[in-house]
């Protein structure tokens, strides 16, 4: 049925709002971004898919506020925001942070809520039961924290490592992020029943292959693992072929099963 969602909220950006789509992909970012790297989603996403970017406090139009360091509270914060959202079925992706979040997200909506995903996404991001291999850097000095960030992952752009205040104004964001997967705890869940899908990239020097075949624990549907040219940071690099992909199962999933079934 075509969805009627006349709402808003700080936790959802919604790029391209389709009045009469039939599923909804909620895409989370990674560690010290926002909803603005699904900016361009839409564009590619047939009309039957509507995608709603998810928002942390701490960045972009949310700055002002104090970003959240336990990740319960950003699961428990999320499941009420998008309870209006949950209206039509739904997929989750989420690119590194971003899986682990969306994870931890699916397993509540389906222990307090009875919902589930049509299709679970998750992008360089190890399964969760899979221990950190590094040691937790969200405490260190602020040069050390920015030295051992950088040399980990190489995500800041120069144009902010050169801008001292941006960047000191961004730190608080950061450790936040950092302390959310760093201080997780893996609690055993019983899997998915949906279909999950893993992507990673070939040349990640921090999420390995096996990292990502580990997903297969978790769930009771279908299991695809794709590798793609690029390295952690893949996600910019190949978009319009990982859009293409997750459009193409989404759709699938569609006309393959009735719409009661997906929800």
């Amino acid at each position: 049925m075509p969805s009627s969602l006349q709402t808003s909220s700080a936790w959802l950006v919604v790029p391209r709002p389709h009045p009469h789509a039939r599923l909804r992909l909620f895409c989370f970012p990674y560690a010290g971004s926002g909803a603005v790297v699904y900016r361009t989603w839409p564009n590619d996403l047939p009309t039957e898919i509507e995608m709603c970017a998810i928002q942390l406090p701490g960045r972009e139009n949310r700055f002002r506020e104090p970003p959240l360091t336990r990740l319960s509270e950003v699961v428990t914060a999320l499941a009420e925001a998008m309870q209006p959202y949950l209206d039509l079925p739904f997929a989750f992706f989420g690119h590194s942070l971003g899986g682990l979040v969306s994870f931890e997200l699916a397993q509540y909506l389906r222990q307090h809520h009875g919902r589930t995903p049509a299709h679970f996404f998750v992008s360089a991001r190890r399964a969760p039961h899979v221990p950190e291999p590094f040691p937790p850097i969200h405490q260190l000095q602020n040069d050390e924290f920015i030295a051992h960030m950088q040399k980990r992952y190489g995500g800041i752009p120069q144009a902010i490592l050169h801008a001292p205040d941006l960047l000191l104004a961004m730190l608080p964001m950061l450790r936040a992020d950092f302390a959310l997967f760093e201080d997780y705890e893996f609690s055993h869940a019983a899997p998915l029943p949906c279909p999950l899908t893993a992507f990673g990239g070939a040349h990640d020097q921090v999420v390995s292959r096996e990292d990502l075949a580990a997903w297969r624990e978790h769930t009771l549907g279908e299991f695809s693992l794709r590798m793609l040219e690029g390295d952690h940071f893949y996600l910019r690099s190949a978009q319009a072929q990982i859009v293409r992909e997750v459009s193409q199962q989404l759709l699938r999933r569609l006309q393959e099963e009735p719409e009661a079934q997906l929800t």
